[in-house]
C-alpha cells in the first residue's frame, strides 16, 4: 500500500470516528435529527460536517453558520455552554431566524466541542415533542461524553498531521434498518399488496422507495415511473408548497401529519404521513366528508410547476440573515452561503457598477484568474453581465448556444453551461448584477425566474445598505485615524505600548482615545478616555478633548486641575455628550506618578515583585456633566520594573458579568503575563481567546513601565 492510500485509509478511518460519535450521541440520548459541525483554525464560519435523520435538502441552509450569528449551535460554541429549547415557543422567541426557516414543533440541544480551551466544533440534537421538556441527567451526560470523544477525535487528527476539516458536502449517515432476511421481505410485499388502502414509502431525501397496487391506483400513476421521485415532483396536482411542506414538518418533528388533495378532475385523497429514523411511510385512502380540509378544495394547478417549498424557505432564510449583513463582505458570504446549497450553481459572481466600470465585489466556485478579467470592464462593453445592468431586465441562458445566439461576441471562459443574469435593482436603479452558472444545462421554468429574480431583490437591498454603511465606515475611520496619535512620544527611561482595537459590530469608530505627552527631560503624563456614543461626533468630540487635555498637559497643574480645566472646555461647546477621562503625571525622577480620574475604569499597577492591585481613586464626575467640579489627585508609587495599565471599559465589560469581576479577571491577566515585553503583554491582554463574545465596545490599552536609569530631579506636579 503506498503513503497516499495509507494517509487516506487513516483520514477515512478518523471521520469513521467522528460518524460514530454523532450515532452514539443519537442512540444515547434517543434523539431523531444530529448534525455535527467543525469550526477550522483561524475561521469564523462553522461547516456542516456530518447529518443524519434529515436530508441534505432540508439541512442545506444551515450548511455553513457565521460563528457569530444569532443560531443554537453558534451561541452554544462562542459561550462554551450548553443550549437548550423545549418547545417552538421558545425558538421563536430566543433564535427568531431558525423559527422562521423551521416552523415546527421539535426540541432542540447545542453543545460546543472544545479542543484545548476553544471550541473547534457543535453538535446538534433534536427530538420529536414526545420527549419531556429537560433532558434527563443521564441524557445530559451522554451528549457532554459525546462532545468529549469528538474533541479527542480531532484533536488525535491533528496531532497525526492530519486535521479533519470539512468537506464541500455534508456526510449524510443512514440507518441500517432493521435488516429483515428475504423471507420476511416478500410476505411483507404480499401483505402490502393485499390492503385495499395506499401504502407507499419514503426515504429521507422524500423519494418513493415503495408503493402497492392500491397507492397506484388511487394517484393515477404508474408505480415504475413513481419509483425514486418525490411525489410532490413527479405528480402534476401536488406541485404545491403546502404538500412538500407537510413532509419537511414530518421529517423534523417526528409527528404524524395529514392533509387532503384534490387530484383531477375531482377525486378527493387523505395522505396520513408516519415518519421514522429512515424516512415515512404514507397511508392514502379516498377523502371522507370529515377529512376535507380547505388544501382539497383548490384549483387544478397550472401547468408550469410552482417554486417548492424548500425553495420558499430557502428565500425566507436568506431575507432574515441578510438582514443582519453590515458590510459588502458580509453580503457576497452569506448569499455565497445560502444560494449554492440551496439553488444548485456551479459558481456564483456578485458585481457592482462604480464609475462608469465593472466591479467584482465576491465570487465563489469561479477562479480568481477569470474574476480578474472583468473587475475594472467599462460599462460600456457588450458582455452579458454589462447588458444587463443597462436594460435593468434579468436575463437567463439554459445552454451555451442560447448565451452565444443572444450575444454572438461571447466566448465560453468559464467552463459552466447555463447562466442567470440578475440585476440588483435599489434605490430605483441597478447597482450591480448576480451571476449564477450551472455545471449543467438548466432550464429556466417562469417560476424559477421568478424566485430568482425576488432573491435578486432581497440581495440588492442588502448590497445597497451594504455599501453605505462601508462607505460611513471607511469616512469614519479615516476621522479616528488622523484624531488618534500616529506614533507615542519618545521618553527616555519609560518602556509604553498601545493598543485600540475597534468593537465586532456597527461603525467600527467610537470616542475611545490615549495619548503620552512628554512634559520634561524625564517626565510625562499619559491619558485616556471614552467619548459618550460611536458616531462621527464621537470621534469628533474626542478630537477635542485629547487636544484639550494634551495643551493642559504643559501649563504646569496637577492632574485634577486639567481635567477640571477640561471638564469646563466641554461644557462650553455643550454638545450634549460626556466624556470619561483618567489623567496621569509619571514623575519618573521621584518614582512617583500622579493620577486623577474623571468616571473612568480605574488602573492597574503590577509591582516588580508580580504583585498587582487596581488603584482605587476618588471617582469624580464625567466630563461635560456640571461645570464647577472638583477632581482630586492621588501619588502612588512607580518604581522601575512597574507596570501601569490604563484602559477603556471595553475591555472588561462584558453582558452579564459584573464589572469588578471583570476588572479581577484582567488584573488576573496581567499578574501571570509574567515580565513580557510590552507589545507582546498588550497582545495577551487583548487577544480575541480572552474575550468570550466579540466586544460590543471599542477597547483602548496604555501600557507604561519605567526603566532602571540615572534621571535628573525634577519637579513633580503641584499638589491639588
Amino acid at each position: 500500500m503506498s503513503d497516499t492510500e495509507r494517509f487516506a485509509d487513516s483520514d477515512e478511518s478518523d471521520w469513521g470516528q467522528l460518524d460514530a460519535v454523532l450515532t452514539g450521541a443519537m442512540e444515547a440520548t434517543g434523539a431523531s435529527v444530529g448534525l455535527l459541525y467543525l469550526l477550522p483554525p483561524g475561521e469564523q464560519v462553522l461547516s456542516l460536517a456530518v447529518v443524519s435523520g434529515v436530508s441534505l435538502g432540508i439541512a442545506a441552509p444551515w450548511a455553513r453558520i457565521p460563528l457569530e450569528a444569532p443560531v443554537p449551535v453558534a451561541v452554544a460554541m462562542r459561550r462554551q455552554r450548553f443550549v437548550w429549547l423545549a418547545s417552538q415557543e421558545e425558538m421563536a422567541r430566543q433564535y427568531p431566524r431558525v423559527g422562521v426557516v423551521l416552523p415546527y414543533d421539535f426540541r432542540l440541544a447545542a453543545a460546543p466541542v472544545v479542543v484545548g480551551g476553544t471550541a473547534r466544533g457543535g453538535i446538534v440534537l433534536l427530538w420529536p415533542t414526545e420527549h419531556p421538556p429537560r433532558l434527563t441527567p443521564r441524557e445530559r451526560h451522554a451528549v457532554g461524553g459525546s462532545c468529549r470523544r469528538a474533541s479527542r477525535v480531532l484533536r488525535q487528527a491533528a496531532d497525526n498531521g492530519r486535521p479533519l476539516l470539512p468537506q464541500d458536502e455534508p456526510r449524510l449517515l443512514r440507518s441500517r434498518g432493521p435488516g429483515r432476511p428475504e423471507p420476511e421481505q416478500a410476505a411483507a410485499y404480499e401483505f402490502a399488496e393485499r390492503l385495499p388502502v395506499g401504502c407507499c414509502s419514503l426515504n429521507v431525501d422524500g423519494a418513493i422507495v415503495f408503493l402497492n397496487s392500491a397507492a397506484a391506483d388511487l394517484v393515477g400513476a404508474d408505480a415504475e415511473t413513481l419509483l425514486g421521485t418525490r411525489p410532490w415532483e413527479s405528480l402534476p396536482w401536488l406541485y404545491d408548497p403546502v404538500f412538500e411542506d407537510r413532509y419537511r414538518a414530518a421529517v423534523i418533528s417526528r409527528q404524524p401529519v395529514a392533509f387532503t388533495a384534490r387530484r383531477p378532475p375531482d377525486t378527493s385523497l387523505y395522505f396520513r404521513l408516519f415518519p421514522g429514523e429512515n424516512g415515512v411511510s404514507v397511508h392514502i385512502t379516498p377523502a371522507a366528508a370529515e377529512h376535507t380540509a380547505p388544501s382539497a378544495d383548490r384549483h387544478p394547478p397550472k401547468a408550469e410547476r410552482p417554486a417548492s417549498a424548500a425553495a420558499l424557505y430557502h428565500l425566507t432564510h436568506l431575507a432574515a440573515v441578510l438582514s443582519e449583513a453590515v458590510g459588502v463582505a458580509d453580503v457576497v458570504e452569506l448569499v455565497a452561503d445560502q444560494l449554492v446549497p440551496a439553488f444548485g450553481p456551479g459558481a456564483l459572481a456578485l458585481m457592482t457598477a462604480e464609475e462608469g466600470r465593472l466591479h467584482v465585489a465576491g465570487h465563489r466556485g469561479y477562479p480568481a484568474e477569470l474574476m480578474a478579467r472583468f473587475d475594472g470592464v467599462p460599462l460600456t462593453s457588450d458582455t452579458p453581465v454589462t447588458n444587463v445592468l443597462s436594460a435593468g431586465v434579468p436575463a437567463f441562458f439554459p445552454n451555451f448556444a442560447e448565451l452565444e445566439r443572444a450575444h454572438p461576441p461571447a466566448v465560453h471562459q468559464d467552463g459552466m453551461a447555463a447562466w442567470a443574469f440578475l440585476p440588483l435593482h435599489a434605490s430605483g436603479r441597478v447597482i450591480g448584477t448576480l451571476v449564477l452558472a450551472y455545471d449543467q444545462p438548466h432550464p429556466f421554468t417562469p417560476p424559477e425566474r421568478a424566485l430568482l429574480t425576488s432573491l435578486a431583490g432581497l440581495i440588492a437591498q442588502a448590497l445597497d445598505r451594504a455599501r453605505l454603511y462601508d462607505t460611513q465606515r471607511q469616512l469614519a475611520h479615516s476621522l479616528q485615524t488622523g484624531l488618534l496619535p500616529h506614533r507615542l512620544a519618545s521618553v527616555p527611561s519609560l518602556e509604553v505600548a498601545a493598543r485600540y482595537l475597534p468593537a465586532g459590530r456597527g461603525m467600527d469608530i467610537g470616542g475611545d482615545f490615549y495619548d503620552l505627552i512628554r512634559s520634561g527631560r524625564s517626565s510625562a503624563a499619559a491619558a485616556i478616555g471614552d467619548v459618550q456614543g460611536h458616531n462621527t461626533t464621537a470621534a469628533a468630540l474626542m478630537g477635542q478633548v485629547r487636544t484639550a487635555v494634551h495643551t493642559h498637559a504643559t501649563a504646569g497643574v496637577s492632574p485634577g486641575e486639567i481635567l477640571a480645566r477640561t471638564n469646563r472646555l466641554l461644557i462650553d461647546l455643550d454638545t450634549g455628550l460626556f466624556t470619561s477621562c483618567l489623567y496621569a503625571h509619571l514623575d519618573l525622577p521621584r518614582r512617583e506618578v500622579h493620577l486623577a480620574t474623571a468616571g473612568h475604569p480605574p488602573p492597574l499597577l503590577r509591582h516588580p515583585d508580580g504583585r498587582t492591585e487596581t488603584l482605587e481613586l476618588p471617582p469624580g464626575l464625567l466630563l461635560g456633566v456640571e461645570a464647577d467640579t472638583d477632581y482630586t489627585t492621588v501619588a502612588f508609587p512607580f518604581e522601575p520594573g512597574s507596570v501601569l495599565a490604563l484602559y477603556t471599559d471595553g475591555l472588561v465589560e462584558t453582558p452579564g458579568v459584573d464589572i469588578g469581576v471583570s476588572t479581577a479577571a484582567l488584573a488576573r491577566r496581567l499578574a501571570e503575563a509574567g515580565d513580557q515585553d510590552l507589545e507582546d503583554l498588550a497582545t495577551t491582554l487583548t487577544a480575541p481567546t480572552v474575550q468570550h463574545t466579540p466586544p460590543t465596545d471599542d477597547i483602548a490599552l496604555l501600557l507604561l513601565r519605567p526603566t532602571a536609569g540615572r534621571l535628573s530631579q525634577e519637579a513633580g506636579p503641584p499638589s491639588s
